[in-house]
């Protein structure tokens, strides 16, 4: 067993903030990194110590596995917690953080390489008898022969990057065709974003639902699943919003899919939290999409409707002692919602909108929970992902957590740039989801600008008789006029909470 100190965060903005929240619960010392225009972020300006890594780009700072390494060993950090994105799924830096003696807060390297090239994460899986949809085995070698195969399996198809995901390298080919021009245009993406042309080709379903099971598992051959999340509502093949649990899912199909989760885990010999996605058919069956081997963007809904701290867990697995419970003691109570707050246009594309965050109000009230990596006054820039914040609900059952986000939504205020708080408004306030039925479609089935300004402006429109009926009835129980220009647009903007600047150190 490993004791540890002192953790560095090998990361930026909320996820950082939020690991650095639970390392403080369990005192535990913390060092964050940063590039020169996150010198001021609150991750920073939260952690005991700070080092600067380098320049904006990614590439000259958070994802030089050299520069992260030094400030760990210049600062006595005995750990490494990645968060997501950057280097959290790069074999590469597991093993250089085991080959220094500092411990890495995730699944070895071999798990990360496996679970990370789709075509060998799709062999293993096979072995273990968990179920994914038809298609080529291994990546493409011969076009004419992936071109048979794609016959065989029919159309619609889709080509997926062998090395990535997030939508990269992603292609759907609707008949033959448009095949060799797809398999093309999917290769050269792959290529740019991954250094890696390799792809594969699978059965695109019909109506498919995107839901993950959690998993945590120790070295002491305990695994376990923390239930599911749905993770359909999605633009350009990414989450936007997502809930806990599926409201789909009957208590059968989610045992099956739990068993079918942790066979994906114990074939790999996982350690640590990880995250198997499934698409679920119009028919209810369910296919292996891919494992995340790193805490998920979404985590806080499982946490909400579990009382479980996911990263609380991973720092004790990453020390080397059991997890303190078995399966039965796992518990699912209520429903949770997660909308995440990016700083982009839903009424161009979602594309990125940058500026200076002049005004940021989180909602607040009972059930209620922000997690934010910027402040009012810093930069939206297009250096990193443009999320702000992560806007998470909790209540007793599913509707009463989509009536809390859509008062939750409004309560939120933002300015200096274009948010998907809109969209998040329409979605919650669309019968489709409303009803649970809804699939990864739903951005080009139900969205549209015309339709949100038509939201909007009927949203307005009843907002504002709302208020009229509420001013007349307090004229009527007061006898007098309640004065204009009252409300919390008057409120002065809060002091920074995060106090005195810690220790920074220049690299």
């Amino acid at each position: 067993m490993t004791d540890i100190s002192k953790i560095l965060v090998a990361n930026r903005g909320e996820i950082a903030l939020r690991i650095i929240r639970t390392c403080q619960e369990l005192n535990k010392k913390t060092v964050a990194v940063y590039s020169t225009p996150d010198a001021e972020a609150p991750h920073v300006l939260q952690a005991d110590e700070s080092v600067h890594i380098g320049p904006a780009a990614s590439k000259e700072s958070y994802l030089v596995i050299d520069k992260i390494i030094r400030a760990a060993k210049d600062t006595g950090a005995n750990a490494i917690h990645p968060g997501y994105g950057f280097l959290s799924e790069n074999a590469a830096f597991s093993q250089r953080c085991k080959d220094e003696g500092i411990v890495f807060i995730g699944p070895n390297p071999h798990a990360i390489k496996t679970m990370g090239d789709k075509t060998a994460a799709r062999k293993l899986m096979s072995k273990a008898d968990v179920p994914f949809p038809p298609g080529t085995k291994k990546e493409l070698k011969d076009i004419d022969e992936a071109k048979h195969i794609a016959d065989n399996i029919g159309y619609p198809v889709l080509v997926k990057a062998a090395a990535g995901g997030g939508g990269k390298g992603m292609r759907i080919i609707d008949s033959e065709e448009e095949f060799k021009s797809g398999i093309k245009a999917a290769k050269s993406e792959a290529r740019n974003a991954f250094g890696d042309d390799r792809v594969y080709i699978e059965k695109y379903l019909v109506e498919p639902r995107h839901v993950e099971f959690q998993i945590m598992a120790d070295a002491h051959g305990n695994i376990y699943h923390i239930y599911d999340r749905e993770c359909s509502i999605q633009r350009r093949h990414q989450k936007v919003i997502e809930e806990a649990p599926c409201s789909i899912l009957t208590p059968e199909l989610r045992a099956e899919m739990a068993d079918a989760a942790i066979s994906a885990a114990k074939a790999v010999d996982y350690v640590g939290a990880g995250t198997i996605e499934f698409l679920v058919d119009a028919d209810r069956n369910f296919y292996f999409l891919e494992m995340n081997t790193r805490l998920q963007v979404e985590h806080p809904v499982t946490e909400l409707i579990t009382g479980l701290d996911l990263v609380e867990l991973q720092i004790l697995v990453a020390e080397g002692k059991k997890l303190p419970f078995i399966q039965d003691d796992i518990k699912k109570n209520g429903h949770a919602i997660e909308c995440r707050i990016y700083a982009e246009d839903p009424r161009d594309n979602f594309l990125p909108s940058t500026g200076t965050l002049s005004k940021h109000r989180i909602p607040t009230g009972n059930g209620v929970r922000v997690d934010a990596g910027v402040e009012e006054g810093q930069q939206i820039t297009i250096s990193y992902d443009p999320m702000i914040s992560k806007l998470c609900v909790y209540a007793s059952d599913r509707d009463r957590a989509i009536k809390r986000m859509r008062r939750a939504l409004k309560e939120y205020e933002i300015a200096g740039c274009r948010t998907t708080i809109p969209f998040c408004s329409y979605v919650m306030n669309h019968v489709a989801f409303m009803e649970g039925n809804y699939d990864t479609h739903f951005v080009p089935d139900h969205f549209s600008k015309e339709k949100l300004d038509d939201f909007q402006d009927n949203d307005a429109e009843f907002q504002a008789l709302a208020a009229t009926l509420l001013e007349t009835v307090r004229n009527k129980k007061n006898g007098s006029i309640e004065p204009k220009g009252t409300g919390r647009n008057k409120t002065t903007a809060p002091s920074k909470w995060w106090g005195q600047r810690n220790k920074h150190t220049n690299r």
